[in-house]
């Protein structure tokens, strides 16, 4: 049974029910944005998981666990798909969910790493990303299904994380000012020196392509680009999933009415929903107007 056309709202062709989206945190809000600007029409439902945020430090085996409860909780909101925003959840739990939720269920790992195989030219990929992330392996094997003969390069740069989310704090100003704020501060010369740090090892392995390989690090592209340089190409996993999800979401016909005004929820498991808006708005580059706390044990 295609479960995508059950959801209340769904007329001929098309299915009105909304996408869910979920992340430790804010970061996964940067593939709720690149999903809001392929998919306008589509309505989103956004949990951060912010009480237990970050997951790059836990086991996968307890990350896993919190895949299953968010995608069983999303599932309940009545959700036609769900996006697993979070490179660290993706590698502990994207095959376990794939199997037990009743919608389609994607991750960011395979989007980003078959970027990753048609950018490169000397097959020669690194992947940043954390901790956990980097142990599972993930990268290295989902690009290497694609071609065994590229050689992946990967490193934890867990500092980038909290790089991230000092500079939204840092960029004061107008949302629609956000891009250029932030740009400014992320070159200052003390994260030039940690981002240095982390990728001039990866420059000496003659790199062309660099997989951002969580979902905070587009945040700091100009930090990244700056230390790599221009000739190596810098893979947004955010951009690629939203690809996915338009294409999936069309071979089913499940895509929501044309000309439809779409409806965004946000929730957080943390108790500071105020700070969740405000850090949020400026990761989605949109005004989040509300965001509900949500107890998740």
């Amino acid at each position: 049974m295609d479960t995508t056309q059950t959801h209340l709202g769904s007329v001929a062709g098309a299915d009105n029910a909304p996408i869910g989206v979920f992340d430790s945190g804010f970061g996964g809000l940067t593939v709720a944005r690149e999903i809001a600007k392929a998919l306008p029409e589509e309505s989103l439902v956004y949990l951060g998981d912010s009480a237990r945020c970050p997951y790059g430090p836990r086991s996968l085996a307890e990350v896993d666990g919190f895949v299953q409860q968010i995608g069983g909780w999303l599932v309940g909101r009545g959700v036609k798909m769900i996006v697993i925003a979070c490179n660290t959840a993706t590698a502990a739990g994207l095959a376990h969910a794939q199997r037990t939720l009743p919608v389609p269920v994607i991750g960011v790992v395979e989007p980003g790493a078959r970027a990753a195989v048609h950018a490169t030219r000397n097959r020669r990929v690194g992947v940043i990303a954390t901790k956990a992330t980097v142990e599972s392996d993930a990268y290295t094997r989902a690009i290497r299904h694609i071609d065994a003969g590229i050689t992946v390069f990967s490193t934890a740069t867990p500092r980038f994380v909290e790089i991230a989310e000092q500079g939204i704090r840092m960029a004061e100003g107008p949302i629609e000012n956000y891009t250029s704020l932030a740009s400014k501060v992320y070159i200052r010369p003390a994260f030039q020196e940690i981002a240095k740090e982390y990728l001039e090892p990866l420059r000496r392995c003659d790199i062309d392509t660099l997989v951002l390989g969580c979902t905070h690090f587009p945040l700091l592209k100009a930090l990244i680009g700056g230390v790599v340089g221009r000739e190596v190409t810098l893979i947004s996993s955010a951009k690629e999933a939203a690809r996915d999800v338009a294409e999936i979401l069309g071979r089913r016909g499940a895509l929501a009415e044309r000309g439809r005004a779409p409806r965004h929820e946000f929730f957080t498991t943390g108790a500071d929903t105020e700070e969740f808006r405000a850090f949020g708005s400026r990761v989605l580059r949109l005004p989040i107007a509300s965001v509900e706390r949500v107890g998740l044990e």
